[in-house]
């Protein structure tokens, strides 16, 4: 790498640090008074609209391990307690578990974890336990597969690294690391704004499919200046999630669009667990990606010598077809109904549904994976088809301030990695004791704790 190429990637990681730590700094996180014991149980309405309850009369997950490839996990969260059961960092900036929050938005992987397999916690105070369920306890946060167990990949992205690590180097090593000690699903609430990838992560990428590891990957957000699905979302077999808004529609802001889309989730109005105990609410397919992770995981725990290309198929092609007929770039093969990927008898796909990097290889790099070749600065082919310019589903356009929230920034096709949610949480509410009475916070664009959690 010349010195001008490593002086354009260390100024062009510090104005999007800015952009992005900026928008947070603003607004800042404002602490509020905790709420009601099951109020965060109450808010997780995409355990019963996306058939998530249903689902868990079958599997809640047992026995699978998922890696969360993210800004580092707080195993000491009250509702993750007992659900982390490993880690390590690929940044060289984080503790050596992958436990220790990093980045711009150091509290993502802790929100992404608790909507993957958040075990609930006991009530301040009880002094019995409740009768057993699918979580730890009846307060707090549960997961999508309250019984997986997770494994905690720390990454440095979307600013310059302290430790130097690049995010070309960090996510194939992520990924290997996660195949090598044990998980059947990863999940990838990372993305960028181009579709391209570096020829580098081919080989991990290949690692993993020919290990038989689900790899779940958000599709991004309009808000946060995805217009189009970016890598590694769009590298193949990848499970790719797009976003639904409240209504169960494409989402305006908390989703993008693109022909690796596989299928569609719950992405506005979510919750999540912060570092120290708290909650917020936010959005954004990085919460979609791991309901649908964790969907994967209790078929992987149901069934567990079903081989990846079949869970992703059993997932694709039991979702619920939307906008226009068969695959779309908004919604890929449906909504997710995670009822029925449990429980329907699904004919066994020849291939996976949504392609596979091997294939890809031998015919874009003509099965060279040999030393890794360096992103070039030159324009270069797309990694996939020019895509379709769908009509955006009809909804509230973002406003110009959120509009004017800063995108990744993306020179030739050296890629810079944000953490999706990035600027793409929407409304975010200050929980009260009284959660009807809640008052509604300006549209900051940046998290708003809701709650102090469990820690006195």
């Amino acid at each position: 790498m010349t010195r001008a190429t490593a002086r354009f990637r260390r100024a062009a990681s510090a104005l999007l640090a800015m952009t992005l730590a900026g928008v947070s700094l603003a607004a800042g996180l404002t602490l509020a008074p905790a709420a009601m014991a099951d109020a965060e149980r109450d808010k997780q309405y995409w355990l019963g609209e996306s058939g998530i309850t249903k689902a868990w009369e079958v599997s809640k997950g047992a026995g699978v391990k998922i890696a969360v490839i993210d800004s580092g996990v707080d195993a000491q969260h009250p509702d993750l307690k007992g659900a982390v059961t490993g880690g390590f960092d690929v940044s060289g900036a984080g503790t050596p578990n992958g436990q220790k929050s990093l980045g711009v938005k150091p509290e993502h992987g802790t929100l992404v974890a608790t909507i993957l397999a958040g075990r609930g916690h006991q009530p301040a105070g009880a002094t019995a336990s409740p009768k057993p369920g699918p979580a730890a306890g009846p307060d707090g946060m549960i997961g999508v597969a309250p019984e997986s167990e997770i494994l905690s990949v720390s990454t440095w992205l979307g600013s310059a690294n302290p430790a130097g690590k690049s995010d070309q180097d960090q996510i194939p090593e992520a990924v290997r690391w996660a195949v090598d000690n044990g998980a059947k699903v990863i999940n990838i609430s990372l993305g960028s704004a181009t579709p391209q990838w570096p020829q580098s992560w081919d080989a991990a990428f290949l690692y993993a499919e020919q290990k038989d590891v689900v790899i779940v990957a958000a599709a991004g957000n309009r808000i946060g200046g995805n217009l189009q699905v970016g890598a590694p979302a769009t590298i193949p077999g990848v499970l790719t999630v797009a976003g639904l808004d409240r209504k169960g529609t494409a989402s305006v802001d908390s989703s993008s669009q693109g022909i690796s889309i596989g299928v569609a989730a719950p992405a506005e109005n979510l919750l999540g667990g912060l570092p120290g105990g708290g909650y917020a609410e936010w959005a954004g397919t990085s919460g979609a990606a791991p309901i649908v992770a964790g969907v994967a995981a209790l078929i992987r725990s149901k069934w567990p010598e079903m081989s990846a290309k079949q869970v992703i198929n059993r997932i694709v092609s039991t979702a619920k077809d939307a906008g226009p007929a068969g695959k779309d770039p908004l919604y890929g093969f449906g909504v997710l109904n995670a009822e029925a990927a449990l429980k329907d008898s699904v004919p066994e796909a020849a291939a996976n549904p949504l392609g596979s990097i091997a294939d890809w290889i031998r015919v874009h790099r003509r099965g060279n994976l040999g030393a890794p070749a360096p992103v070039p600065t030159d324009e270069v082919a797309s990694a996939v088809p020019t895509l379709p310019e769908p009509t955006v589903p009809a909804a509230k356009a973002p406003s110009q301030r959120d509009s004017a929230v800063g995108a990744a920034v993306v020179i030739g096709s050296v890629i810079l990695f944000v953490v999706i949610i990035g600027a793409a949480v929407v409304q975010l509410r200050r929980a009260a004791r009284n959660p009807g009475a809640a008052r509604e916070e300006p549209d900051t664009g940046a998290f708003q704790t809701v709650d102090s959690g469990g820690k006195s």
